[in-house]
C-alpha cells in the first residue's frame, strides 16, 4: 500500500471546527501550486493578454443564454439572479474609490482578516500577491492594490449532488450572491482597520482566480479545470478582495492532486461532451488538463448548466481527507466505478452509470463563437450573400439591420459580468 510522503494541516471545515490532517501519499508528491515556466507565463501575458469569455466569447454565451430561456424555470432562474445580484456587482465596481473609516492600526492584521471572513462563513481564506499576469485586458486599470485576499464559499451539498437540476442551478446562483454580500461587508471591515479593500465579485472576475488560490495555499488545480479545495473540492465559490493593508502572505501547498487526477480520471471517463482531455499539457505557461471549450458549452446550455465534471469528482464529494485515506489505505480511488459517485442523468438521454457515455451528432456542437460583434458581423455576411449583394433592397435592409445589431453588441461589452465562468482558467 502506498506510504504517507506528508501531512497537511488546514483550518477546519467550519469556524468552530477544530484543524484537519490530510495525509498525502508519497506516490503523489509533485510540487507545491501549479508547474509552470514563469518566462513562459510572462510572454503570453506581454503578448497575448487575457480577455474575459464573457467578452471573448459573448456570442456562444448569448446563444446559450437563449436556449437556456427556452427552459421556463431556467429563464426565471436567471432573470432573478441577475436582479438580485447586480446591485451586488455594481456595490463591488465602487469599492477601489472607498476610504478607510479609520487611522490604520499600524500592525500586521492578516489574522484579523481571516477570522472576520470565517465569521462571515467563508470556508476557505488566504493571501497571496495580485498576480496581474491573469488580468483580463478589460479590467488592467481597475486593480488597485497588491495583495489579494483570497476567499472560498461552500456551495450547499445536497443540491450539488442532483447536478444536472434546477436545484443544482438554484443554489449555484444563491451561493453567489451570498458570496458576494458577505465579501462587501469583510471589505467594510477592512476600512474600518485603516486599510482600503476593493472587492473582486464572483460575477465579474478581474481574471481568472485560481491561480492566485494555489499561491495563496487553498487547493490545487484539478483535471476538470477547477480548483479543488480540502474540505469541499470543488463546491468552492472564489472570489478576491484586493487590500493594502499589512499583511502576510501564505503559501502554496502540494495536497498530491496533480498525480491523483492522473490516476483518478473520473472527470474525463464521465465527461458527456467529451471535453476533457486526460494528459497534462502546458498552455500558456502552465501544466494542466485542458478543457475543449467548443464541446463544453453547448453541453451546458443545453443541460441545465451541466457541472457533471464538478459531480462525478470524488474530491467534492467526499472532501479530500477521506479521499486520500482512502488511497492511502487500498491504492484506489474512493467511489470509482460506483453508481453512486459516477452515475447521472439528462433530461432527454436517461441514466448513465460508469462506463455509460450519451452520444450527439454533429450538429449539437454548432455554435457562434467570438465576440458579439464577431459574431453580428458574420449573419450579416451570411444575409449580404442571400439577399444578392449590397445593391439590392433586400441588401439595404441588412445593412440597417447589421448597424442595430452592431450597436447593441458594442454595449453588452460594457456590463460583461456573468455567473462565474471565468472561475475556471481552461475555458481561455
Amino acid at each position: 500500500m502506498p506510504k504517507i510522503g506528508h501531512i497537511v494541516t488546514r483550518p477546519g471545515r467550519r469556524e468552530q471546527d477544530p484543524p484537519v490532517e490530510i495525509p498525502v501519499a508519497e506516490e503523489l508528491e509533485t510540487v507545491p501550486g501549479i508547474p509552470k515556466h514563469e518566462s513562459d507565463l510572462e510572454f503570453y501575458s506581454r503578448e497575448y493578454p487575457l480577455e474575459t469569455i464573457n467578452i471573448d466569447e459573448r456570442a456562444s454565451r448569448d446563444w446559450a443564454n437563449r436556449i437556456r430561456d427556452g427552459h421556463l424555470e431556467m429563464r426565471e432562474i436567471r432573470r432573478e439572479h441577475d436582479r438580485l445580484n447586480k446591485p451586488i456587482v455594481m456595490a463591488g465596481r465602487m469599492t477601489g474609490e472607498m476610504e478607510p473609516t479609520s487611522e490604520p492600526v499600524g500592525e500586521d492584521i492578516t489574522e484579523l482578516i481571516k477570522a472576520k471572513a470565517r465569521s462571515l462563513g467563508f470556508g476557505e481564506v488566504g493571501i497571496t500577491r495580485y498576480d496581474h499576469h491573469y488580468t483580463y485586458v478589460s479590467k488592467k486599470d481597475w486593480v488597485k492594490f497588491p495583495h489579494a485576499i483570497c476567499l472560498a464559499y461552500e456551495q450547499d451539498y445536497e443540491p450539488t449532488q442532483s447536478i444536472p437540476s434546477v436545484p443544482a442551478e438554484i443554489v449555484h446562483s444563491s451561493t453567489y450572491r451570498t458570496e458576494g454580500a458577505a465579501g462587501l461587508e469583510l471589505g467594510n471591515y477592512i476600512r474600518s482597520l485603516g486599510y482600503r479593500a476593493q472587492v473582486h465579485s464572483p460575477n465579474d472576475n478581474t481574471g481568472p482566480y485560481i491561480p492566485m488560490f494555489v499561491e495563496a495555499g487553498l487547493g490545487q488545480l484539478g483535471a476538470n479545470g477547477q480548483l479543488l479545495s480540502p474540505h469541499f473540492g470543488s463546491r468552492a465559490r472564489l472570489m478576491v478582495i484586493t487590500t493594502d493593508a499589512a499583511v502576510s502572505y501564505d503559501k502554496p501547498v502540494d495536497y498530491g492532486i496533480h498525480q491523483f487526477c492522473n490516476i483518478c480520471q473520473v472527470c474525463a471517463n464521465r465527461c458527456p461532451g467529451r471535453a476533457i482531455i486526460r494528459d497534462k499539457i502546458w498552455w500558456r505557461g502552465a501544466e494542466k488538463n485542458k478543457l475543449i471549450f467548443k464541446r463544453c458549452r453547448p453541453v451546458m446550455a443545453r443541460y441545465l448548466g451541466c457541472g457533471i465534471c464538478m459531480k462525478v469528482c470524488p474530491i467534492q464529494k467526499y472532501g479530500m481527507k477521506p479521499v486520500m485515506e482512502h488511497y492511502i489505505s487500498t491504492g484506489e480511488v474512493l467511489g470509482k466505478g460506483t453508481n453512486g459517485l459516477e452515475g447521472y442523468e439528462l433530461h432527454d438521454q436517461g441514466y448513465f452509470g460508469p462506463g455509460e457515455l450519451p452520444t450527439f451528432d454533429g450538429q449539437f456542437f454548432n455554435m457562434p463563437h467570438g465576440k458579439a460583434e464577431d459574431w453580428v458581423f458574420e449573419q450579416f455576411k451570411e444575409k449580404l450573400v442571400a439577399a444578392g449583394g449590397v445593391e439590392t433592397a433586400a441588401g439595404d435592409d441588412a445593412i440597417e439591420e447589421f448597424k442595430d445589431k452592431l450597436s447593441m453588441a458594442l454595449a453588452l461589452d460594457q456590463d460583461a459580468f456573468g455567473m462565474g465562468d471565468d472561475e475556471n482558467p481552461d475555458y481561455i
